[in-house]
């Protein structure tokens, strides 16, 4: 009788790890096969920049505009929020501030090009939705997308 129940202990314990190997490859495939879906549709590929507003984006990070300013509602809080300012303010607007600067915002004295680079990044930005988080629906693979 003592063998009998050795033998069917170690019977339940392969099947018991037998399950587990299927239960972690079936986990470790729907990681893999939903990795690739993430990868295969990202955003970017969908929306194409052009080169002079990719241009502006690097003026953006070398003037570090982000540590006073927000795009998206991400960014420092000493300046507006500037994902939509082209719509609301326009082209010569920006350019105007841009030239002068204000008591809490220096002129960074940029170039005519970085300027216009600059001014086609905010563009581009501001064509791509509205800053306010209300308005966004988070999507299951955790992109967000506009109401």
């Amino acid at each position: 009788m003592d063998n009998f129940v050795s033998n069917s202990f170690s019977f339940t314990t392969m099947a018991s790890d037998r399950q587990k190997n299927i239960i972690i490859t079936l986990l470790i495939a729907a990681f893999l096969l939903y990795s690739f879906y993430l990868y295969s549709t990202l955003p970017v590929q969908r929306y194409r920049s052009s080169e002079v507003s990719d241009r502006g984006k690097m003026v953006w990070q070398r003037y570090n505009c982000i540590s006073c300013h927000q795009i998206y509602g991400l960014g420092g809080y000493l300046g507006p929020d500037l994902t939509n300012v082209y719509s609301f303010r326009g082209k010569d607007y920006i350019k105007a501030f841009l030239m002068t600067g204000t008591p809490t915002m220096p002129n960074f004295n940029l170039s005519d090009e970085d300027m216009n680079d600059l001014i086609s990044y905010l563009n581009n930005i501001d064509s791509s939705g509205k800053s306010d988080p209300r308005t966004f629906t988070i999507k299951p693979d955790g992109t967000i997308e506009q109401k």
